[in-house]
């Protein structure tokens, strides 16, 4: 008999297995007492390492290479930081019928969220687009999103979330945006150590952010927030963010062809403007809701493995499209060397 094996085209993405099993480990043996201060400081210095690597690892002459496709990267901060939190205000009406208020939060905070940098340029390369430019969109909403995702979290969120104020955009720049530019500043004498332990730091990168959802999930299953979350409510949660996606996705699509982008452009439009980061949205999280943080990062974990299994079709399908030269379509493109390999899916 012949094995079963799941489609490549629809990835389950392994690491959304770690977290979903560091989230098993969190509910069966969550940190309490003293164990609970060594995870929660523990996890703030995960936080300010992760985002000083953040910082050592983005070339700076790369950032101002970028610049001069200034249309296509305000194209996409637009998507990321401007119809993406509209989309998500407008799902306030679903409240509470379809969502309750602590999902809908999650749901919220998803779309304040920064664009990958990894997947977008892994499937804007399979889709035969513009990587240079996925790359540095990437980038550029990495970076804006350290300083926009908490702003606009403080003045969407209000109050509701982890209780914003001074105290917390304080503590968002001791822990965010202090260890990103201090990378940047020693990436001069760090960038070719990193370069050299790349897949070694990867895997810290990770250990980083299962850290983080550990203790955020750990915090939850203390206070029995859990109680407040039944399957239905889960499904709505899935349906809604099914429906985003999708309206993202064409928006960018056409919207972009409607901006007389061409197609290579909006290939990297689309997999740079409607996708969410969960390397950069898992940290965010644990310092702007503190211990209601594990409901407001499940929409995100959520939305991240749909986004990767549905851009992974649209992707191949992509790479199908005829080839354009000035404007004139040759024959359908052959599969391409970028297609055999796999996008690093925990961007």
């Amino acid at each position: 008999m012949k094995r079963l094996h799941w489609p490549r085209w629809m990835p389950i993405d392994p690491y959304i297995l770690a977290l979903l099993g560091t989230v098993g480990l969190a509910a069966l043996l969550p940190a309490r007492g003293a164990a609970a201060d060594v995870a929660s400081g523990a996890s703030t210095g995960a936080v300010a390492f992760l985002f000083f690597l953040y910082g050592a690892r983005l070339s700076t002459r790369e950032a101002m290479d970028g610049l001069r496709h200034w249309r296509l990267h305000v194209t996409v901060l637009a998507c990321t930081f401007v119809a993406f939190p509209l989309l998500g205000l407008a799902a306030r009406g679903l409240v509470p019928v379809l969502l309750p208020r602590n999902l809908y939060e999650g749901l919220l905070f998803l779309t304040l969220v920064p664009s990958t940098i990894q997947s977008s340029i892994a499937f804007t390369s399979i889709a035969r687009g513009n990587v240079p430019a996925a790359i540095c969109a990437g980038s550029f909403s990495s970076l804006a999103g350290i300083v926009l995702t908490p702003l606009l979290a403080a003045a969407l969120l209000g109050n509701s979330g982890g209780g914003f104020s001074a105290d917390s955009l304080v503590k968002i720049v001791a822990q965010l945006l202090v260890p990103f530019l201090a990378g940047q500043l020693l990436r001069r004498w760090v960038g070719g150590f990193l370069t050299r332990h790349k897949k070694i730091l990867g895997y810290v990168d990770r250990g980083s952010i299962l850290l983080v959802v550990y203790t955020a999930f750990s915090e939850g299953m203390v206070q029995g927030i859990w109680h407040q979350v039944s399957a239905v409510r889960l499904a709505g949660l899935l349906a809604v963010e099914a429906v985003l996606l999708a309206v993202m996705l064409a928006a960018t699509w056409y919207g972009a062809k409607a901006l007389g982008f061409g197609r290579a452009d909006r290939v990297a439009i689309q997999f740079a403007g409607s996708k969410k980061s969960l390397a950069s949205g898992l940290p965010m999280a644990s310092v702007l809701f503190g211990a209601h943080a594990s409901l407001a990062v499940l929409p995100l974990m959520l939305f991240h493995q749909m986004q990767l299994m549905v851009c992974a079709v649209i992707a191949k399908r992509r790479a199908k499209d005829p080839v354009e030269t000035a404007g004139q379509p040759l024959a359908p493109a052959t599969r391409t060397h970028a297609e055999a390999g796999a996008p690093n899916r925990s961007g």
